[in-house]
């Protein structure tokens, strides 16, 4: 089994930033881990995906925050952060952090960010 902790979210006013954190540890599992990402749901909504990275660096974005989000990886300390910059009060929602390996998908617990206006 492998667990992700999240850190980093809170509240921020339109415009502002915000850096999301996640850390995976556990099993042998974590070696085998392909795609690490952060998706998010807001209330009423279904889950989607913001940003994931994949090892070797390809990345995949949602549209609505290409040139606002950036995602980035350390495989050494098998981590993801996701930086938000530009934040507008659609981003507000509960961001989870993903990884995956070929065969098994690992949730975080998920954390807050409110973007007020």
């Amino acid at each position: 089994q492998v667990q992700l902790v999240e850190s980093g979210g809170g509240l921020v006013q339109a415009g502002g930033s915000l850096r999301l954190s996640c850390a995976a540890s556990g099993s042998r599992n974590i070696f085998s881990i392909y795609t690490m990402g952060w998706y998010r749901q807001a209330p009423g909504k279904q889950r989607e995906l913001v940003a994931v990275m994949a090892k070797g660096g390809t990345t995949n974005y949602a549209e609505s925050v290409k040139g606002r989000f950036t995602i980035s990886r350390d495989d050494g300390r098998n981590t993801v952060n996701l930086q938000m910059n530009s934040l507008e009060v659609e981003d507000t929602a509960v961001y989870y952090c993903n990884a995956a390996t070929w065969s098994l998908v690992y949730w975080g617990q998920g954390t807050q960010v409110t973007v007020s206006s």
